[in-house]
């Protein structure tokens, strides 16, 4: 069972809220009545098992499925008490809000700059002046701007890997989304890069909500606040990360934390 003393708190904000969501591939059911809170600037880990719908979850957050005929949602996620999933809400504005960071670094073809400002032209703006200073606020807020600042007419693809993934990451907060998605962000990096990508990430929440799958549960305790654990469809627990691993109230929680499936 999910551990609701943590979705009753008052000391923080809810930035968005998990309401018996199930969803489906066609006729199989991959979520089953998922429940959770994700707190306003602090970084959510969702953990488990491969298959387990973590990554469905996530990319529920931002209307993802919605690219793929058949798929469908049922129940809730409600984004500033909104409702992202009723039919009459845009996909495209949904996922203004709620960007997404891949496990792949995924530039567009196109220069370092015009990256960072795609999205900001699909907003449109136009100006200039005002493109600039939010291509440079991102780059900062994504730690590339002194690295970048004398490339930006450069390809992107010119980017190391690493740096590559942190162009990503300034292009999903140049537009100031609520939350930022990031699945398995580091899984194509080497342990530099990764650690750049979590001190980052550990950064970034000062301003922004994240939503993080990862494999690896090292770096869910290192980078997360708040933790789930999902396995078979279902929420098994959500809990503060460090209560989470090392008080679970679950057995399934306490024998994949301890590495006994996985």
């Amino acid at each position: 069972m999910v551990d609701t003393s943590v979705l009753n708190s008052s000391v923080m904000e809810r930035k968005a809220e998990v309401k018996d969501l199930d969803f489906y591939y066609g006729s199989s059911k991959a979520l089953k009545s998922v429940n959770m809170v994700v707190w306003d600037r602090r970084v959510t880990a969702l953990i488990g098992p491969s298959g387990c719908g973590k990554t469905t979850l996530l990319r529920c957050f931002n209307r993802m499925h919605d690219l793929y005929p058949g798929n469908r949602y049922d129940g809730a996620i409600l984004l500033d008490g909104v409702n992202i999933l009723e039919k009459q809400i845009d996909p495209i504005e949904v996922r203004m809000r709620v960007s997404m960071v891949f496990q792949r670094p995924n530039p567009f073809p196109k220069s370092i700059y015009e990256n960072v400002a795609y999205g900001l032209r699909v907003q449109g703006m136009t100006a200039k002046s005002l493109l600039d200073e939010k291509v440079e606020k991102a780059l900062k807020g994504a730690a590339l701007w002194n690295e970048a600042k004398d490339r930006l007419k450069e390809p992107a693809y010119n980017l190391s890997g690493g740096q590559q993934q942190r162009l990503c990451i300034a292009r999903a907060i140049a537009t100031e989304p609520n939350i930022v998605l990031f699945d398995e962000p580091t899984s194509a990096l080497d342990p530099i890069a990764t650690a750049s990508i979590e001190e980052l990430i550990n950064d970034l929440k000062q301003q922004v909500t994240i939503l993080i799958v990862t494999h690896s549960m090292q770096q869910a305790a290192r980078v997360s606040d708040y933790t789930a654990f999902m396995y078979l469809g279902e929420m098994v627990e959500f809990n503060e990360t460090n209560l989470l691993f090392n008080k679970p109230a679950d057995q399934k929680t306490k024998d994949y934390v301890s590495g006994r499936f996985g």
